[in-house]
């Protein structure tokens, strides 16, 4: 019974670091100029984040290699601010936009970069292991509306609810 169960977990563990088809992790990823302060301006909505506002990312490399991730954001309900600190490490090769993370020991979720300003990495679209995933970061409030134009086309285009769609509020 044991070894079924075991089997079973690495299955379920193992079914988070997908990502849907329609999605394809950039190339020519790079880190250093990824690291820093990002704003959560768009998502789907999940219960981790549920009801939060002014969400930030904030990802800085670490001693071992990995990065940490500091995600934080504000509950109007409970007048408190929420964080979550997790680390992050590439699945497949460091230039591709491609990582696993985990903010609950050894349970890791995909982060698939599959859209990004290469100019200047002022946004990133994100994907997660399945299309109930989503986010616009910038490292800005704000983005203009040409950038949330091309967000919801191209995420449509992938399959995913864009009409679902949370822009969170950054004061």
């Amino acid at each position: 019974m044991k070894k079924i169960f075991l089997l079973i977990s690495v299955f379920i563990l193992n079914g988070c670091l997908g990502m849907p088809e329609s999605v394809q992790p950039i190339t020519g990823f790079e880190l250093e100029r990824y690291l820093g302060k990002w704003y959560e301006v768009a998502r789907l909505d999940h219960a981790f984040e549920k009801g939060l506002s002014q969400v930030t990312a904030e990802y800085r490399l670490r001693e071992d290699g990995s990065v940490l991730v500091l995600n934080r954001g504000f509950s109007e309900s409970k007048n408190e601010w929420k964080e979550a600190e997790g680390k992050a490490y590439f699945v497949n090769s460091v230039s591709e936009g491609y990582l696993k993370v985990s903010f609950f020991g050894p349970f890791y979720g995909s982060y698939v970069v599959f859209e990004l300003d290469r100019e200047n990495y002022q946004y990133a679209f994100i994907s997660g292991p399945s299309k109930k995933y989503l986010w616009l970061l910038s490292r800005t409030p704000s983005v203009g509306i040409e950038i949330i134009e091309k967000f919801i086309r191209m995420s449509k285009w992938r399959g995913f609810d864009t009409d679902s769609l949370i822009f969170v509020q950054h004061n």
